[in-house]
């Protein structure tokens, strides 16, 4: 089926292998990339929320919800 409909919207029977196919090569290049990129801002944010909203390593609550609730910007 889906050769079929690939063929027919391009008119090319090798239209996976001569396009798509080495486009998911390259997305697998450019996923370890975005992984790191990813993992590293997940670790900033949590590192931020731990200092910001932690004590002893348990969630202050009430100060993020204060913070959460603010109607002005808390001063950083």
């Amino acid at each position: 089926m889906w050769p079929a409909f690939r063929h027919f919207i391009s008119g090319n029977e090798n239209l996976f292998t001569e396009i798509i196919e080495p486009l998911g090569h390259r997305a697998k290049e450019r996923n370890k990339e975005f992984e790191d990129a990813y993992s590293r801002i997940v670790n900033i944010f949590t590192f931020e929320f731990v200092q910001k909203f932690c004590v002893d390593g348990k969630i202050d609550w009430e100060k993020l919800v204060r913070f959460n609730s603010a109607i002005d910007m808390p001063k950083k």
